[in-house]
């Protein structure tokens, strides 16, 4: 896997698959609520983005670009 910079948080590594939402929530509704539970977690897994394991930004960039480089020397 190829490893990035978090331009926000100067974080760099591999991304996590971040999902929104709450599991329990979810597990509320479905077990009440059928309908509200399914759409509950139709959004939330077309909300999952790869993103910084740090702070959570989805705006990571990779090492060898320039602007990664830049970051990666500036030592953000």
């Amino acid at each position: 896997m190829e490893k990035l910079i978090c331009p926000n948080c100067g974080f760099s590594g591999c991304p996590k698959t971040i999902t929104k939402g709450s599991f329990s929530v979810e597990l509320i509704l479905w077990l009440f609520f059928i309908l509200p539970g399914v759409v509950y977690s139709v959004w939330r897994l077309a909300s999952r983005y790869e993103g910084c394991p740090s702070c959570g930004a989805a705006n990571m960039i990779p090492l060898d670009s320039p602007r990664g480089k830049q970051l990666l020397s500036e030592g953000k």
